[in-house]
């Protein structure tokens, strides 16, 4: 695997560095304090590098934190490591790779770690990992000590191991590209521990104030883009940032289900959907969905379309059990939401006929299923086998998403023309429990008339 970073370090623009600069610049800076702290969940992740341990003996395990992307020339997109690096180490910065090297019946810790540079040419020269230009790294040293690792070396010395590791003829696999491992650690992030279910929690109770940052901006915003505004504020300001690119889709822009542009104006007539979560501190993600009036009311066809997704989503959220296949919810979803449509006179056949698998005609205005798993990602273990997933059984310990939604198109002549042009959906995050479910993002109100009654409160606050 080649891990280099492939930026340039130096851009065209930058200033020669004469060696006698360089020596001035090597020297009078005052010592730095070490930071002795260890992350305060080191036990926690030394047990999941151990069971990925015992998953794979006598191979060489690399996993890498993946380096920065670019967004344009030499400026990036902000940093966030690999998920599955995350998962193994609680965070990381750029270019770090952790390799689980086999030792007796189980392996050794290595973490590569950007090092100190001051002192060197990088120091103020590197604007990929010069600290002048950065910030201070964590160093070797104290990596070892913060992570909790077996050993620890700088950036530096990844690409000669690398290349040792690949002739000495031991079976190694890497990330991202070895299938089994990918697969092992989905798996293993699919049932979540008390302190991650904690996490999502509070993921969710700051994804519950940048709503109402949003709500209170309903009489004043112009456009779509000012709601995504509200939100990352609130995001960036008690948390990490947000876990994807909001949705906030006013209007037939809701019939458009990752509609993220933004960029429409506002007709105070209509809905806002709102789909939009916080990513913590710890990286774990909220992904809460509201369909909320502009005005603070639902007018009549608003509220015939809205009622309908809330009720599928209340039957699918009491099908969310231990035991119960993970579909369960979206079968029980989609039929209420099939009868729906044939109350509304959208569909004009039966509703079995609708939900016949060989036609199939209410995915015309529903569009997706109800559930993903939920976690460090959004769309979180996606590279777990379809058996242990889709197909599979929920399990105390799983958490995901209850998200149904109806979808009319502003140009669907199959629609009556008072309803085109209506997008509604309600989405949950719900925790599987030993008896049932927890629904973390109840905290949101959802029902039609607690939604008016939560706008006039957060207007009047």
């Amino acid at each position: 695997m080649d891990t280099r970073d492939r930026q340039t370090t130096a851009a065209s623009h930058d200033s020669d560095s004469p060696p006698a600069l360089v020596e001035f610049m090597a020297s009078g800076w005052a010592a730095a304090a070490p930071a002795t702290s260890a992350h305060a969940q080191q036990a926690r992740l030394r047990g999941r590098r151990d069971a990925l341990s015992r998953a794979f003996p006598g191979e060489y395990l690399v996993i890498p934190a993946g380096g920065e992307q670019v967004r344009a020339n030499d400026t990036n997109f902000r940093y966030r490591p690999s998920s599955d690096f995350a998962y193994l180490m609680g965070d990381g910065e750029p270019g770090g790779l952790l390799v689980l090297v086999p030792d007796g019946n189980g392996h050794r810790s290595l973490l590569f770690v950007p090092a100190h540079n001051r002192g060197e040419a990088a120091f103020f020269t590197d604007r990929v990992h010069g600290e002048l230009w950065v910030g201070r790294h964590r160093g070797v040293d104290e990596s070892r000590a913060y992570y909790g690792v077996d050993a620890a070396r700088g950036l530096g010395e990844v690409e000669a191991y690398l290349a040792e590791l690949r002739t000495s003829g031991h079976p190694a696999r890497t990330l991202p590209h070895d299938q089994e491992l990918a697969t092992r650690l989905s798996e293993m992030r699919l049932i979540k521990d008390d302190y991650e279910l904690a996490e999502l929690r509070k993921a969710v109770e700051i994804t519950k104030r940048g709503f109402e940052d949003v709500i209170r901006s309903f009489p004043y915003a112009r456009t779509e883009r000012e709601f995504e505004a509200a939100f990352w504020r609130r995001a960036r300001t008690e948390a990490n940032d947000v876990g994807y690119l909001t949705i906030a889709a006013s209007g037939h822009h809701a019939c458009t289900l990752h509609w993220n542009r933004n960029d429409g104006a506002l007709d105070k007539s209509a809905m806002l959907l709102l789909d939009a979560g916080v990513d913590g501190d710890s990286l774990y993600t909220a992904d809460v969905t509201r369909t909320l009036p502009l005005s603070g009311r639902f007018s009549h066809e608003q509220r015939a379309v809205y009622d309908i997704v809330y009720e599928a989503q209340r039957v699918a959220i009491d099908a969310v059990a231990p035991g119960n296949d993970f579909l369960e919810p979206n079968r029980r979803a989609m039929r209420v939401l099939a009868e729906g449509l044939v109350e509304l006179g959208v569909l004009t056949c039966s509703v079995d006929e609708a939900l016949d698998p060989e036609k199939q005609f209410y995915r015309r205005y529903t569009l997706h299923n109800v559930s993903h798993m939920l976690g460090i990602d959004v769309h979180d273990c996606a590279r777990a086998r379809a058996e242990n997933y889709r197909y599979g059984s929920l399990r105390e310990g799983m958490v995901l998403t209850v998200e149904p939604g109806l979808y009319f198109q502003p140009d669907d002549e199959t629609v009556p023309p008072a309803l085109r042009g209506i997008g509604a959906r309600i989405e949950d995050d719900v925790a599987v429990t030993a008896t049932g479910c927890e629904n973390f993002s109840a905290i949101l109100p959802s029902r039609s008339d607690a939604v008016e009654k939560w706008i006039a409160e957060v207007w009047s606050r």
